[in-house]
């Protein structure tokens, strides 16, 4: 498994694929507390296709170190494209991993041919409620604040056992991580932007998303200059809740016939 130091942190990828294949490079960036291995369908789908990378956000996965801002998640990307002298292409990002791609779309149009957000919103809103509960939430045991999260991610009825597994691989996350990068989400603020980013862009959302709502998405999808909207029976953990939903999706989008 490849790996790259960038600023004190070692990150894992994959860059697998068609070199001369169509289009230019997939690039698909996972949420908080996940791994790389939320895209093994898209990544099997598109591989015969075109090239495709991925890699372990700093502290996730089998990558080490930590970050305290999106910007710096953003950086890291950056970075390992820059190794790979990967020019053009399209990032993927689910939740958090979208939050990043619209940091890269704005920081780095150039280099942008289309645009993919999972699942993803460009400002973290809640209720005075629900905004309580969530900071409340932080001062429960470690385990038990992901456990919620994670168990809060799935549609209701998708199988338990599934759901402890995606449980017991976000808990390995350390704790650092698990609360730097939450506290980046939170400031995470670039709904007043959006309407910069010109690139095409794909929205994808599980109609049953309780942890960043659907009515969110549609609220910057209606100031994006040129979007298209899919929302899918789903939970927020839509990359492995529906992944062939989703892959159909993004074929069409990155082929251009959605």
């Amino acid at each position: 498994m490849p790996q790259l130091d960038v600023d004190g942190a070692t990150l894992t990828y994959d860059d697998e694929g068609a070199r001369d294949g169509d289009g230019v490079p997939l690039v698909f960036i996972h949420g908080w507390t996940a791994n790389r291995h939320r895209w093994d369908h898209q990544m099997t789908h598109f591989a015969p296709k075109r090239r495709v990378i991925r890699l372990d956000l700093r502290g996730h996965g089998e990558s080490d170190g930590s970050a305290r801002t999106i910007e710096e998640l953003a950086g890291d990307v950056v970075a390992l494209l820059d190794h790979l002298e990967v020019d053009r292409f399209i990032p993927v990002g689910h939740s958090m991993g979208g939050m990043i791609t619209q940091t890269l779309a704005l920081s780095h149009p150039e280099r942008i041919e289309r645009l993919v957000l999972v699942n993803s919103i460009s400002r973290m809103t809640y209720s005075r409620g629900r905004g309580l509960l969530m900071a409340a939430s932080t001062l429960v045991p470690f385990r038990l604040f992901v456990a919620t999260n994670i168990q809060r991610a799935f549609a209701p009825g998708h199988p338990r056992e599934e759901v402890r597994e995606y449980i017991r691989g976000s808990s390995a996350t350390p704790r650092e991580v698990v609360m730097t990068c939450y506290a980046a989400m939170r400031a995470f603020d670039v709904l007043d932007r959006v309407g910069e980013i010109s690139t095409p862009t794909l929205l994808v959302h599980g109609y049953h998303d309780i942890q960043l709502p659907v009515s969110q998405m549609l609220r910057m999808a209606k100031d994006y200059p040129d979007a298209v909207v899919r929302i899918v029976d789903a939970g927020h953990e839509l990359p492995v809740e529906k992944p062939a939903e989703l892959t159909s999706a993004l074929d069409r989008f990155v082929t251009g016939q959605a």
